[in-house]
């Protein structure tokens, strides 16, 4: 699976003069929801770090043990030693065409664009692992053109390996990336930009202390937060996946907590960086659906389904489809953090059966 978006797909009517009562029937939720408009993508809420091959080894081992929950970034920018960067890009190909890349949801991140680098990462990575990788992390563009032209890279290569359209992630941690980021938000292919926070604040030269790099103060610096709100919103202006920085403190799991519960609460983050194992639970955590909140939109979908998604009241309370579609992004965010959903829920967000199913 390359990326979570919502189900595809709208299923043919059988005439023309169909009722628009009937339509809604035929049709999926997420068809009726979003008619018209984007659908957002959603990823999982943790995007784990590792450079080395005992920590790419390692994370491999408990996504396995702890399913899909989070995807992992196999990193080549910062994870191979200088002058080792074709070995260490012959290794990540290697790791993504393992056996132990069981979900499909590992990406690399390669060197940038103006790297010597950048299209050998690409043409052994993308090349041997092509239908394998799960997205290419782009680090450090300066504009969209930049993005523009590592995506031609990606897609040579992709398709000569028989692969179309490979998502990519794109690091935000530049002023002419931030100055450029709605830009890059609306490419096609991007579906996830993730805020680089250290590389950022050091362009600055001194100008942004390095306490903004950690909490409390990365949540407080007006540049910073400028940059966190600018990022979100272009993401979700799109229909794409905003993605916070790295929580540098490994040892206390509860500064980690805290800061993707603001990342999620105050800023409109719905994925987080890990760079250490400890980090992912909590990051997963933090991001999930309260339990009530999943009863509640179950409870509120089913009873929108059941009057062909026309507005209800529940407990004293208007409802229409501005609210389910946000009800319905709860339950998929739920399903991809693993969480045990209602009956209801399950077979609200099961695929629409094919013509062919029915029979």
């Amino acid at each position: 699976m390359t990326s979570a978006a919502l189900p595809p797909g709208r299923a043919a009517l059988s005439s023309p003069d169909h009722a628009v009562t009937t339509t809604h029937l035929t049709m999926h939720p997420s068809e009726v929801l979003f008619q018209g408009e984007r659908q957002p993508l959603l990823l999982p809420a943790c995007d784990h770090y590792a450079g080395s091959e005992k920590l790419m080894r390692k994370s491999m081992a408990l996504q396995q043990e702890l399913g899909p929950v989070f995807d992992i970034t196999f990193d080549c920018e910062d994870g191979a030693a200088a002058g080792n960067e074709e070995a260490h890009a012959r290794l990540v190909a290697e790791l993504l065409n393992d056996a132990d890349n069981t979900h499909k949801r590992i990406g690399a991140r390669v060197h940038d664009v103006s790297s010597p680098h950048f299209e050998r990462d690409i043409e052994i990575i993308v090349g041997s692992a092509a239908h394998n990788v799960a997205y290419i992390v782009l680090p450090k563009p300066d504009s969209v053109q930049d993005v523009m032209r590592a995506i031609e890279t990606i897609n040579v290569h992709a398709h000569k390996a028989g692969r179309q359209n490979l998502p990519v992630h794109v690091l935000i941690e530049t002023h002419g990336a931030l100055r450029g980021v709605f830009a890059i938000a609306a490419l096609p292919q991007v579906e996830c930009l993730s805020f680089g926070i250290m590389d950022f604040v050091s362009s600055h030269y001194g100008a942004i202390p390095a306490n903004a790099m950690r909490t409390p103060n990365q949540f407080v610096h007006p540049l910073v937060v400028r940059a966190k709100l600018e990022i979100a919103a272009a993401c979700h202006a799109n229909g794409k996946v905003p993605s916070h920085n790295v929580t540098t403190e490994i040892k206390d799991s509860a500064v980690v907590a805290t800061d993707a519960q603001r990342a999620a609460a105050e800023f409109g983050y719905t994925r987080m960086w890990s760079i250490h194992p400890s980090q992912i639970k909590p990051i997963v955590k933090a991001f999930t659906p309260r339990l009530s909140e999943v009863n509640e939109a179950a409870a509120i979908l089913h009873e929108a389904q059941k009057t062909q998604w026309g507005p209800i009241n529940q407990h004293g309370r208007l409802h229409d489809r501005a609210s389910y579609r946000y009800y319905w992004t709860v339950l998929q965010r739920a399903r991809l953090a693993g969480l045990s959903l209602p009956e209801t829920a399950a077979a609200l967000l099961d695929p629409k059966p094919t013509a062919t199913e029915t029979k």
